[in-house]
């Protein structure tokens, strides 16, 4: 370490060797950031739209049970909200957890 090049002269006079410029190695992707970019963009945007409809799914499906339930209410039939609604009038899950 004492005598390599790096140490041998005061730092103001040292050549440092990551100090030379080094011949850039050409990537797979040199000169396609354009379209790389444009990609994004359209995934990006398909993303979004696919979330938009996602929100809207969402909305209508809570505006129809909106509806139902004010039915009902109107109607006079109690509320059922927790039970279970299926044809049968089992319970979703059994009632005790299975033992190890």
């Amino acid at each position: 370490m004492r005598n390599s090049p790096d140490v041998a002269h005061p730092p103001w006079r040292r050549k440092l060797r990551h100090r030379n410029k080094r011949s850039r190695k050409p990537t797979l992707h040199e000169g396609h950031e354009m379209f790389e970019y444009e990609l994004h963009q359209i995934r990006s945007a398909d993303l979004i739209r696919e979330a938009q409809n996602h929100r809207l799914v969402r909305e209508a499906l809570r505006l129809r049970r909106d509806a139902r339930d004010a039915r009902k209410a109107a109607a006079g039939e109690p509320d059922t909200e927790g039970q279970s609604t299926s044809h049968s009038n089992r319970p979703r899950r059994p009632r005790f957890a299975r033992a190890a």
